[in-house]
């Protein structure tokens, strides 16, 4: 990937959008700081361990989430946008190789949408991969909802 953001056309996005009972910025904070981060990053029975994690454009973000099939699962990614408290990307390089983009909408005080873009590079990939992910994002984002129930 070139570290620029992509453009997210349909035949090659994935979109997973999530109304959450946290402020924007408290949202923004669950998937930027870390400590947070490894507590719900993955589908239903991952877990994680962060190696490397330099939230800056240029930045690595290394971690092996572990899985409930006890296979462990390598990622490398690469930051390339941050603003805080609206948007974060980032490039995954091993394969399948995507762009994240992730945006934070204020709807209250209380309440912030959250549109999480899986962005590939070829519509094929996306397609193949299509079938499954789309349930573990949904996954994903209920263990986020926990971790938000317990932030301060």
């Amino acid at each position: 990937m070139t570290n620029e953001l992509l453009n997210p056309t349909p035949y090659r996005t994935i979109i997973t959008t999530r109304e959450v009972n946290a402020d924007i910025d408290k949202a923004f904070r669950s998937w930027t700081d870390p400590i947070h981060l490894a507590k719900w990053w993955g589908p239903k029975g991952f877990t994680n361990t962060f190696n490397v994690y330099d939230l800056r454009p240029g930045g690595k973000w290394s971690f092996v989430m572990h899985g409930p099939d006890k296979r462990d699962y390598p990622n490398e990614c690469v930051f390339i946008k941050i603003e805080k408290p609206s948007f974060v990307s980032w490039d995954h390089l091993p394969k399948p190789v995507f762009q994240v983009q992730t945006s934070f909408e204020k709807i209250t005080n209380e309440k912030t949408k959250i549109i999480f873009r899986m962005i590939f590079e070829n519509p094929e990939e996306c397609n193949t991969l299509r079938s499954f992910i789309e349930e573990k994002n949904e996954e994903n984002f209920d263990k986020l909802e926990n971790v938000l129930k317990e932030m301060n």
